[in-house]
């Protein structure tokens, strides 16, 4: 029965769904018999009578067809699919960030724990005591924060064997445990090689990436170190705002930053040290004998240096020094009785000579501080200690004039331990000796303590190599040019030789010793006069001896030029914070000076004394400074700058002089130092604006006030203190503020006109402009005095 009403609903269906099929165009799958034998529950409670009237509906035509039925076949029924295997490829999973957004995360495999017996879980603290075969039963931990119940028993301690256990492990899966020694000390020895090659190659690259130059280099130099086209250093340094050429030289400043746009590092030399193309000798050791101390004898002044030599020489040296000082540096080489030579260098003690006593610590050997028994330890002596420790010399102490009645050797040593500096006698490392220069008392055995000094020192030269030393001085004879006093401190000297020194170079035409013996050789520690260069070489300069004098004369030039290009460079300019200064001041002054001298020592410590001596009104500018005498050029240029002529142990020329009186041109002559430094500082004080001071004169009371037609209000007054004077200033005092400042129109006693009144008389006084006189005002005279100013020493 139920087979039939299907059936029936079926056909309903059919011949309902027929005509909507072909309308449509699409045919209508029929249900398989699977479908069929298990119909949905839903289609057996709906009644068959609810879906007849949407069944009756039919086309009114319908009676016009036949109607052909048939049946259409369903075709193949898909019962299932099967699934062919499929090679996968294999593809490397990529890391996924922590903070990305992909919330599709490849399951991590859960390690297995093995629990111990006793042991609780993290989550709810229980104890397990037994695991469960089946892992999806097993409780899972709780989110943390969410479940966690307090822990019932405390944590079991672990013991210094299981963490010191636990260590070893720990260290052994990192060191990879698995390995011998011999494998992990290739894969150290491997990776140390490795590191070392970057190192250098890192090294390399930087180095390549650093260019050493000399300041003043042109824009083309500076475009072939760096290996770059010249136009491309033009062109930044265009975007920096400078328009150069390819010959135009460029300051440090300007290399710095146009090396640094194009990746370079910048390393400065100097001038000497940037054109050194003067090859070093190695001496061998069988060559090198024991040469004899270079001994610089330094201190305070008059405190008994140059006498000390005198006596060593047997020479009276200060008799040829004007004034009995030392202004230059003497070097003497002395044989003494044992045969023994020692060279000694003697210093002047004067403060203006700081540079030269620096000048002698830096060449020598072995230091003699002499300290005078009846003096202390003065600033100069302090100064010279400090440049012999500078220069890392040992220092022999002479305690001279112990003769005197007034000596006190035990205050010298306790003034030196007062600057740490401790003698033998008291315990130190520092040697001193009494000695009296002028009697000849213990002279033999301060030379035996220097001597000791020189052969700890263990001091040895080559003679047989091209010579180099120091020049100590230079000056211009004029009847034999050029003369430069320099100390051989290795190799020999000999007549020939092109030397060079400095921004000068020359051949040896002749030496001359100390005593002006002429010699043919110099060897080491050896001080000669030399004779051949083409110019004065500056005090301190090294000097060497070159094989070829196209190269010495090359390499002058190039430092001539550099030099000049820094005096340039360095030369300071009027600014305009400058001229400000200027107008406020009011009247700014300023001194020129031209500086000659007989040595280039001297001429710089006078230069430089002479800088010192500039105030905030007066300024002082060293405009040129030589050695030699004074030229008709240097009178022209003191002519057009407004300058003055200092000139130190040296004369002007018969020319100069005439020039110099047409001209009207000031020339002063100094032979002592002391002398020029003094009249120079007097001239600037001059230079300076006087102090105004007032000095009051007298006090004056007013007694009585009379008005006079047509001359205005006469005050009748006593003087208090003081003589009032007719031409005196006064000011008008009333109860202690004043109210008027001017000059006394008249002075009067009684009828008379007088010039001044004196103390404890009465006159009569009109003050010019002002009339406003009361009785009781106090009138008071005063003056203004200009006292002139001195330079605070």
């Amino acid at each position: 029965k139920q087979h039939d009403d299907r059936k029936k609903a079926t056909s309903a269906k059919g011949a309902e769904g027929k005509p909507k099929t072909e309308k449509a165009g699409k045919p209508v799958e029929k249900k398989s018999k699977t479908e069929k034998a298990t119909p949905p529950p839903v289609e057996q409670k709906k009644p068959a009578a609810e879906k007849k009237p949407e069944v009756k509906k039919s086309d009114p035509y319908e009676d016009n067809f036949l109607k052909t039925e048939f049946t259409k076949l369903t075709g193949v029924n898909v019962v299932g699919k099967i699934e062919l295997p499929v090679e996968k490829r294999y593809e490397r999973k990529k890391p996924v960030a922590s903070s990305s957004d992909d919330k599709v995360k490849p399951k991590k495999k859960k390690r297995k724990r093995i629990k111990k017996e006793g042991q609780t879980t993290p989550a709810t603290g229980e104890t397990k005591t037994q695991t469960r075969p089946d892992d999806r039963t097993r409780a899972k931990p709780a989110r943390p924060g969410k479940g966690r119940k307090a822990r019932t028993e405390p944590r079991r301690e672990l013991t210094e064997e299981e963490v010191q256990k636990q260590i070893k492990e720990t260290l052994a899966r990192l060191s990879g445990a698995g390995k011998s020694k011999a494998s992990k000390y290739r894969k150290q020895k491997r990776e140390t090689i490795h590191k070392q090659l970057e190192k250098e190659a890192q090294d390399r690259e930087d180095d390549k990436k650093i260019i050493t130059v000399a300041e003043f280099v042109t824009a083309n130099e500076l475009a072939s170190l760096m290996n770059v086209q010249v136009t491309d250093v033009i062109s930044v340094c265009m975007q920096l705002g400078l328009f150069v050429s390819i010959n135009q030289r460029l300051d440090a400043e300007t290399i710095g930053v146009v090396a640094g746009e194009f990746g370079f590092g910048v390393k400065f030399e100097s001038a000497e040290n940037a054109i050194s193309d003067i090859d070093e000798e190695i001496d061998e050791e069988g060559d090198l004998e024991f040469r004899s101390p270079i001994v610089t004898v330094m201190g305070h002044v008059d405190h008994g240096k140059t006498k000390l030599l005198d006596h060593i020489r047997r020479a009276n040296v200060i008799a040829g020094e004007a004034g009995g000082i030392t202004q230059h540096i003497g070097a003497y080489e002395v044989v003494l009785e044992n045969g023994k030579k020692i060279t000694f260098l003697d210093t002047p003690g004067h403060e203006a000579f700081t540079a030269m006593r620096a000048r002698g610590a830096k060449v020598t050997d072995v230091a003699i501080i002499v300290v005078a028994a009846d003096d202390s330890v003065m600033p100069q002596t302090v100064e010279a200690i400090n440049h012999a420790q500078a220069a890392g010399v040992p220092i022999v102490f002479a305690i001279n004039k112990i003769d005197k009645p007034t000596a006190n050797t035990e205050r010298i040593r306790e003034q030196l331990s007062q600057m740490n500096i401790l003698v033998e006698d008291w315990g130190g490392k520092f040697q001193s000796q009494e000695i009296s220069a002028k009697a000849g008392i213990n002279i033999d055995e301060l030379l035996e303590k220097v001597l000791l000094e020189a052969e700890l020192l263990d001091l040895k030269a080559n003679p047989k190599r091209r010579a180099n030393g120091t020049i100590i001085e230079s000056s211009l004879d004029k009847g034999r040019g050029y003369v430069a006093k320099l100390l051989v401190q290795n190799g020999t000297l000999k007549a020939g030789d092109i030397v060079i020194a400095g921004s000068h170079y020359g051949r040896v035409k002749a030496m001359y010793n100390e005593r002006n013996l002429p010699v043919k050789s110099a060897g080491p520690s050896a001080p000669v006069l030399m004779l051949g260069m083409n110019g004065a070489p500056q005090a301190g300069d090294s000097f060497k001896v070159m094989k070829d004098e196209r190269d010495a004369k090359n390499i002058a030039t190039k430092r001539q030029q550099l030099q000049r290009e820094q005096g340039l460079r360095t030369q300071k300019h009027v600014t305009l914070d400058e001229i400000g200064r200027r107008i406020a001041i009011g009247d700014f002054k300023e001194l020129n000076i031209i500086v000659k001298g007989d040595v280039d020592g001297s001429v710089e410590a006078l230069a430089d004394s002479m800088l010192k001596l500039s105030t905030p009104e007066v300024q002082v500018n060293v405009i040129h400074k030589s050695v030699g005498q004074v030229t008709e050029t240097d009178v022209m240029l003191a002519s057009a700058s407004n300058a003055i002529i200092v000139a130190f142990q040296v004369r002007p020329s018969i020319g100069a002089r005439r020039l110099a009186e047409r001209e009207q041109i000031d020339i002063r002559n100094y032979s002592i130092i002391y002398s020029a430094i003094e009249e120079i500082k007097a001239a600037i004080e001059g230079m300076l604006a006087p102090t105004i001071e007032e000095k009051i004169l007298c006090n004056i009371e007013v007694r009585e006030v009379f008005k006079i037609t047509k001359v205005g209000t006469i005050a009748g007054c006593l003087v208090l203190d003081g003589t009032i004077n007719r031409n005196n200033t006064v000011r008008v005092i009333r109860d202690g503020i004043v109210i008027y400042t001017g000059r006394l129109g008249s002075l009067k006693r009684f009828k008379d006109d007088v010039r001044e009144v004196q103390s404890g008389y009465e006159c009569g006084l009109n003050i010019e402009n002002f009339n406003d006189i009361k009785v009781g005002d106090i009138i008071e005279g005063f003056e203004e005095v200009e006292i002139a100013r001195k330079l605070e020493s």
